[in-house]
């Protein structure tokens, strides 16, 4: 069995776990068209108006009570200057 996290890579944040990737991908559409102002996207430093989220998923491999990573890709960056998805990160994750 395998799970999805997505995780903002900028500040180590986990943001959640979905049983697949287009689940984990429909959160962050969802997150695309919200503002970079507003949860989730605020960021929780204090330099918040001129920071970033980038937002990567990872696949999990769940086997017991282990949680191995098999993949991990960086997905979307959200700022005050744009909506940026990162071009690939379909190769890296299924």
């Amino acid at each position: 069995m395998n799970k999805f996290s997505i995780e903002d890579e900028t500040h180590a944040e986990w943001q959640g776990d979905f049983s697949s990737f287009d689940e984990a991908i429909s959160e962050l559409k969802k997150r695309a068209k919200t503002p970079w102002d507003e949860p989730p996207n605020k960021c929780p430093c204090t330099g918040w108006e001129t920071c970033d989220r980038t937002y990567s998923i990872t696949e999990f491999i769940i086997d017991d009570a282990t949680y191995t990573p098999q993949s991990e890709a960086e997905v979307l960056t959200i700022s005050a200057k744009e909506v940026l998805w990162l071009s690939g990160y379909e190769q890296h994750c299924s």
